[in-house]
């Protein structure tokens, strides 16, 4: 059954264009696409339309970014819905941040919301505990639960995919559970508080139920994500660069970007010498939450963009990368994603997280290069790291991504495309062991295992 999409807030419909017919403003379009968001709403225009609240006291509130907050610690049930009551198969994530949570008290993400006392819900329980619900008329099933840190002050991202009659949720990444239940087939989406406050920010549903958030916790092990197939009708990205509008001079040093910068394909140009010294400035350096878009980085682009907590990259093209295109800083989980774009002239890396946390890599083109993605692996702090990557096309690389085995890091790989590479020596996971500062990460090996490098050789990855 196709899904009814929200004229308000959906983003990026799929275009039926074919790739050889991209401009460079189709082709942000397409590569955006993969995800057929349906709903999403980061409450940065300081409203809740599209929102209808029942009990607490809902608004929109100044936690960092933007974002939705019930503030009543006492209400015994509030709620507040989106969407439509037509959605079936989708996945729903949102960050998720208690405030106060009582001993009887829950905060939680809801799916299919057939009704206001019947639906599914992952909630965060007092007593370190995470629970995925499903809720009948008020009467509660718990499908799934895990025991992991709970705690006020802190974010989370929750996630629930529903696909018939299999249902499942995710906190930072983790799977909490998963079964089976047909309590409610169609529903709108929501977040709830009972005797608790919280806020809530980052809400977005996809069309396809495929992978779920992918976002994990700042330290300590986690489940790591399951490969699961995403949305097959995005095409794959363009592999032509983009012709600038413009020039935009970087003299002043580095450009500070907080709420979005949409560059309208001028060219950035230019900070460094070009080379590999890591003592570079960035051309862009983003505040948590910032997004950065239709910019192309001339060279010499110094250390690229730095991101200091959670960031999005859309369709930001680097003509030679020189150090790192961008480098992921941010200490306290949540994920940046890299939508579309394209990188060249990378001797080492094109993106570096030395930060935790989830980096979210798709629709995106990169052409000579060491490695598209890498794990530090002897920053000054050692933190388990996640990468997802899906629908890339990759061209005289040696390496799609690099991680750190024995510090829990984890690598998912889908749709992958190498160009020209007839004897298959692109390597698309490598392991490393990490260490501390000063040392150099030894290599223990490579290819797809159940534990740190989820791929399927034979389906994933296609050698064109």
């Amino acid at each position: 059954m196709a899904l009814p999409r929200l004229a308000r807030r959906y983003r990026w419909p799929i275009l039926a264009a074919g790739v050889a017919a991209f401009t460079a403003a189709a082709a942000i379009t397409t590569q955006v696409a993969f995800a057929a968001t349906l709903f999403s709403d980061t409450f940065e225009d300081g409203d809740t339309s599209g929102w209808s609240k029942s009990g607490g006291t809902w608004s929109v509130v100044t936690d960092g970014s933007k974002a939705l907050q019930q503030s009543n610690a006492g209400s015994e049930n509030a709620r507040d819905f989106a969407g439509t009551s037509s959605w079936t198969n989708y996945t729903v994530s949102a960050r998720v941040k208690p405030i106060s949570l009582s001993s009887n008290g829950f905060v939680g993400l809801l799916a299919r919301a057939k009704s206001s006392t019947t639906f599914y819900r992952l909630a965060l329980l007092p007593g370190n505990t995470v629970q995925l619900q499903a809720v009948n008329s008020g009467s509660v099933t718990v499908l799934g639960s895990v025991s992991r840190t709970v705690s006020t002050g802190s974010w989370y991202t929750l996630g629930i995919t529903v696909s018939g009659t299999s249902i499942t949720g995710k906190v930072d990444g983790a799977t909490v559970g998963s079964g089976t239940s047909s309590v409610a087939s169609t529903g709108r989406i929501g977040v709830q508080t009972g005797y608790a406050s919280a806020s809530f920010d980052d809400v977005t549903v996809s069309d396809a139920a495929g992978p779920g958030p992918t976002t994990p916790g700042p330290t300590g092990s986690s489940t790591p994500p399951t490969s699961t197939s995403p949305t097959p009708s995005s095409p794959p990205p363009s592999t032509t660069w983009p012709t600038k509008t413009g020039d935009a001079p970087v003299n002043n040093g580095t450009i500070q970007v907080s709420g979005t910068l949409d560059g309208g394909m001028k060219r950035y140009c230019c900070i460094g010498d070009g080379g590999q010294g890591e003592s570079q400035d960035p051309v862009f350096e983003l505040a948590n939450g910032a997004t950065i878009k239709n910019v192309i980085i001339g060279a010499p682009a110094g250390d690229g963009i730095h991101c200091l907590g959670t960031c999005t990259i859309q369709n930001v093209w680097w003509e030679d990368v020189g150090e790192d295109a961008a480098t992921f800083l941010g200490t306290s989980g949540g994920t940046s994603y890299v939508i579309g774009g394209g990188a060249k002239a990378a001797s080492d890396k094109v993106f570096q997280h030395n930060g935790n946390g989830t980096v979210n890599i798709s629709g995106f083109y990169v052409e000579n290069a060491g490695k598209l993605y890498r794990a530090c692996g002897n920053c000054t702090n050692s933190y388990e790291r996640h990468v997802v990557v899906d629908n890339i096309r990759v061209k005289s690389l040696k390496v799609v991504a690099g991680i750190n085995t024995n510090w829990g890091d984890t690598a998912r790989f889908t749709r992958v495309t190498v160009i020209g590479d007839s004897s298959h020596s692109t390597i698309i996971c490598d392991k490393y062991k990490g260490v501390p500062k000063g040392s150099e990460p030894s290599h223990i090996g490579s290819g797809p295992d159940s534990t740190n490098c989820f791929y399927n050789p034979n389906t994933d990855v296609i050698w064109a």
